[in-house]
């Protein structure tokens, strides 16, 4: 591997790689055993996407949808009038959400690809939705995802996320981007705060950050009060 940076990009991989164990986690193997009890495989939407819809604060548009996973966000935005980009680097993930949209009778637009290799036109979206992919954005592709957002919506366009609480009982890393590359590791994932999310963000007006509502899969709904729920405006 050539270990000469003479590039930004040079710079990113070099620090891709001294984060290689949270890189090399293989997403197939996660989404491969559908039985895993794990509480985001219902086929439920996020419950601050559903108030977001029911009060206004979002219309249907054009939506993209940050590491779709099985699709459960990008199902609902299309069986509620969005025309829907869903875009996740898992293989095994995208084929669980074409067979969910087939199973629902929606059209979206599943795409397998890293989410910094997509080519977006400029202020073409009316939503970004990301539902537990930002945790797992290391500190130095940061600026590249907030440019991704910036680049993707329209002007006065919605950017909604949920994200680890920081120490919260589902994950969480409460450390500081500096100690990512002390330690070679982002602990299965970073926890923000309301602060940190409003500073990260600055460049958007936040509409709203809180902490999910805890929900059982009876209500329709998925929710947990270990993950933050932001809601911004560009």
């Amino acid at each position: 591997m050539k270990e000469t940076i003479n590039s930004y990009e040079d710079l990113l991989r070099m620090l891709d790689y001294f984060l290689k164990e949270e890189s090399e986690f293989n997403w197939d193997h996660f989404y491969s055993d559908r039985e895993r009890k794990i509480p985001f495989f219902e086929n439920h939407p996020d419950e601050n996407l559903v108030e977001y819809m029911e009060n206004g604060r979002i219309t249907a548009g054009k939506a993209l949808e940050l590491g779709c996973g099985p699709g459960r966000n990008a199902i609902y935005l299309a069986r509620n009038g969005f025309n829907v980009d869903a875009v996740d680097q898992s293989a095994e993930g995208l084929e669980w959400a074409k067979e969910r949209a087939k199973e629902q009778e929606v059209k979206v637009n599943f795409v397998q690809r890293n989410i910094f290799d997509l080519k977006i036109e400029e202020g073409s979206y009316d939503l970004v939705y990301d539902s537990g992919c930002f945790h797992h954005i290391p500190p130095h592709r940061r600026m590249s995802y907030i440019d991704l957002v910036q680049r993707a919506l329209k002007p006065g366009g919605s950017f909604a996320l949920t994200c680890f609480v920081q120490g919260g009982e589902l994950g969480g890393a409460d450390i500081s981007d500096w100690e990512v590359y002390r330690g070679k590791s982002m602990r299965g994932g970073l926890g923000f705060t309301d602060g940190k999310l409003k500073g990260i963000f600055q460049e958007f007006t936040a509409v709203e950050i809180r902490k999910m509502k805890d929900l059982n899969s009876d209500t329709g709904k998925f929710g947990t009060s270990a993950l933050l729920a932001a809601l911004f405006k560009k």
